[in-house]
Order: structure tokens, then C-alpha cells, then sequence
């Protein structure tokens, strides 16, 4: 007999999860972003932030840690890191319903980034110029979330310096 709880649950749409990294760091005293292009499908080719999908048995921490080290050669001992949030629109992906769990990660003068997995490229970008590319699925959203909670973070101190913009 199946319970309840789990009968329930097979009424729900299933879905992926996935993690996205927002990775910001200073480069000759201007605010950059880590952005991957990608090699696989969807969006081969675009510009993307580091990440992709949690794996069976995985917590999503450690799955963030594992993306970026994967797609970028970059670890997160070198950087703070927190999550930044969850975004779950339907449509997000093509391949079909994903919630990704998004995390930030800010350190001044982060080494460069070197790609793998299935992250043709890695490379810093400058903020201003990353914020007008058309950014593979919603990580034009994230990016500016993240932006967002990073001026929090740091302060007005690189604002008032005309750091962040």
C-alpha cells in the first residue's frame, strides 16, 4: 500500500534542481563576473553564469562547489559564499521544469579561470558590459540579483568609490 504522503506527492509535476554561482571579484579596480560560454545544449554558445544540476545523493552546497570548481577550476575556499536564492519560473529552461537554487560568491582578485566540464570557456567579465549581454536562460536576472545583494554586502564603501556599477 502506498502512503498517503507519497501518493500526494506523485500528483505534483517533477522537476530538476540546479545550482547557478554569481561570482564577483575585482580586477585593476573594477568590479568583473565570472561568466562560462557554454558547449552543450541549450544555449551553445552563450555566455552563462558557472553552474548545472545537483546529482542524486548531492546537498546543494556541495553541488555548487563541484560546478565551479568543474566549469571554472576556481575553488570556493578562496571566496565568500552564501546562497543568494531560488528561482523556479516555468519556462526557465527549455529541457523542462529546473529550480535553480543560486549562490553568491565575492573575493578580491580571484585568480584566472580555467573551463571544463561542459563550459567551453571561462572568463572575468566586466559588470557594466555583462549586464547588457542577452545571458543564457534567466541568468541575466541573476546576475542582477546578485549585484544587488553584493553592493549589500560590501557596502557603500566601492559604491562611493564608483566601483559597482
Amino acid at each position: 500500500m502506498v502512503e498517503p504522503e507519497l501518493d500526494a506527492l506523485s500528483r505534483y509535476s517533477h522537476l530538476a534542481v540546479a545550482v547557478d554561482i554569481v561570482v564577483f571579484t575585482l580586477i585593476e579596480g573594477q568590479l568583473h563576473v565570472l561568466l562560462v560560454t557554454r558547449g552543450i545544449e541549450p544555449f551553445v554558445g552563450k555566455l552563462a553564469l558557472p553552474g548545472g544540476f545537483v546529482l542524486a545523493g548531492e546537498g546543494l552546497d556541495a553541488a555548487a562547489i563541484r560546478e565551479l570548481q568543474e566549469e571554472t577550476g576556481l575553488t570556493p575556499g578562496i571566496a565568500h559564499v552564501e546562497q543568494l536564492r531560488a528561482y523556479g519560473e516555468p519556462g526557465r529552461d527549455p529541457r523542462g521544469r529546473v529550480l535553480s537554487v543560486a549562490y553568491l560568491a565575492l573575493a578580491p582578485e580571484l585568480p584566472h579561470p580555467t573551463a571544463g566540464s561542459d563550459a567551453r570557456e571561462a572568463r572575468w567579465v566586466p559588470v557594466a558590459d555583462a549586464l547588457a549581454l542577452a545571458l543564457a536562460f534567466d541568468h541575466g536576472q541573476i546576475l542582477r540579483d546578485g549585484l544587488e545583494r553584493a553592493r549589500a554586502r560590501i557596502g557603500i564603501h566601492l559604491a562611493r568609490d564608483g566601483l559597482l556599477r
